[in-house]
């Protein structure tokens, strides 16, 4: 398809989701339920077929020479598949945020004044190797009354219009427009561009996917953009932190999952607990192969660890963001120093601090410029499944228009409503 055939399809499909926009606006919350109950059972009636369809994508990405944690991104499992399915009902079971009108209150004027949540209208997601984000983005704008227009990344080209037909079909069963959730079935990468340029059909973007592809979308779209460019996260271990809590929380924060953009990724110790700690932990990363690069004090307690792979940080770690069974480690005197390491190398994604001190706890939360902060929890918790939004569009490090994972009220906006029984202004 030349460039001129494939920026008039995007047009189309843009001003296609703009009439679906308004149509999903206006829709009865029934409406969008019976569209995501139906979506779920479609999913799950079809298990065998979408593993098939994953299948050639993972064929064709290990042929490409695609390995490690974006292979693990691209997989669609069963157990992924009910995951998604039990997001899709979760999200139907919600309250609808659409037309929710909050803080009303009377004027001395006589007017009562309100904000009223609405759908944003259209948005574009694009977004790499996770097929499952297609199911995630498509339930989402179902229940706030979005449109969307969704474009993968080529190399789960086949999950994704595998997922895309059963979104189509749970719309069509709950007589909602198909064109609510469309998906840019070309792997050519000149529709982003299109996109992102579109102002009159697209009103927020939303990248999902490596640092490289959310700048540059960041840099080029002219359209409003909720992003994070990556997940170093940290787990700091204070004076006062329970040692068997520390070792198992900073064990699951870095190795339940290596790829996610919520793996802890830097270790910060209290130096009062690090001679106890970094050996205990230590001992955890070398039976799994997590390579460990650590300042000289840190380097210095590891040193005597059996089979630990230990490497000198440089100042890039600080601020790296691995997706791989490695970790940065640092020694610090106080809580004042750990706060201040954070705000400077995190990506202010999500922070954790392990401590038994509760004023400790709370000067963290407060002081700790990061879009979630946690307290005594695995950062990988960091996800709108777990904070109960259902499924989560993305994470957003931004301060505007959303923070942290981005779910059904991050995907409305807020007018102003004023109610009168005939006042005029003097």
């Amino acid at each position: 398809m030349s460039p001129p055939d494939l920026k008039d399809v995007v047009a189309r499909m843009g001003a296609s989701a703009r009439a679906a926009s308004a149509r999903m606006a206006a829709a009865p919350t029934a409406a969008k339920n019976h569209a995501l109950i139906a979506l779920a059972r479609l999913l799950r009636a079809d298990v065998d077929s979408l593993v098939s369809a994953n299948a050639l994508d993972l064929h064709a990405a290990t042929a490409a020479g695609t390995t490690g944690p974006l292979l693990d991104r691209l997989k669609l499992t069963p157990k992924i598949i009910e995951t998604v399915a039990e997001g899709c009902e979760q999200i139907a079971a919600m309250p609808d945020p659409v037309g929710e009108i909050t803080h009303l209150r009377q004027r001395p004027s006589g007017i009562s004044v309100g904000q009223m949540r609405v759908p944003l209208g259209v948005f574009a997601m694009i977004y790499e190797s996770r097929p499952n984000v297609t199911i995630e983005a498509a339930s989402l704008a179902i229940k706030s009354g979005n449109a969307c227009i969704l474009r993968g990344g080529s190399e789960a080209i086949h999950s994704n219009l595998a997922l895309w037909k059963l979104v189509q079909a749970a719309l069509v069963e709950a007589a909602l427009p198909p064109c609510a959730v469309q998906l840019v079935e070309t792997t050519d990468r000149a529709a982003v561009g299109f996109l992102i340029t579109s102002p009159e059909s697209v009103d927020v973007i939303i990248p999902r996917g490596g640092k490289g592809l959310i700048e540059r979308i960041s840099r080029e779209a002219k359209v409003p953009v909720i992003k994070h460019l990556d997940g170093n996260c940290h787990v700091y271990v204070d004076a006062s932190a329970d040692l068997a809590l520390a070792v198992a929380v900073t064990d699951n924060a870095k190795t339940q999952k290596y790829s996610p953009c919520n793996a802890a990724e830097s270790l910060l110790v209290h130096a009062d607990i690090a001679a106890e700690f970094l050996p205990r932990i230590a001992a955890v990363f070398a039976a799994k192969g997590v390579e460990m690069r650590g300042d000289a004090e840190s380097l210095a307690l590891l040193s005597t660890v059996p089979n630990a792979k230990l490497v000198p940080a440089t100042e890039q770690d600080w601020f790296e963001e691995y997706l791989a069974p490695i970790i940065s480690i640092a020694v610090v005197p106080d809580l004042d120093a750990a706060i201040a390491h954070i705000n400077r190398y995190s990506s202010h994604h999500t922070d954790a601090i392990l401590t038994a001190h509760h004023p400790s706890a709370m000067r963290f939360v407060r002081e700790v410029d990061s879009s979630s902060v946690m307290v005594n929890a695995s950062t990988r918790f960091a996800d709108g499944f777990e904070y109960g939004l259902g499924a989560e569009i993305g994470i957003s490090t931004d301060k505007l228009h959303a923070r942290g994972p981005v779910g059904l009220d991050g995907l409305t906006s807020l007018k102003w409503v004023v109610l009168g029984q005939g006042e005029v202004r003097t």
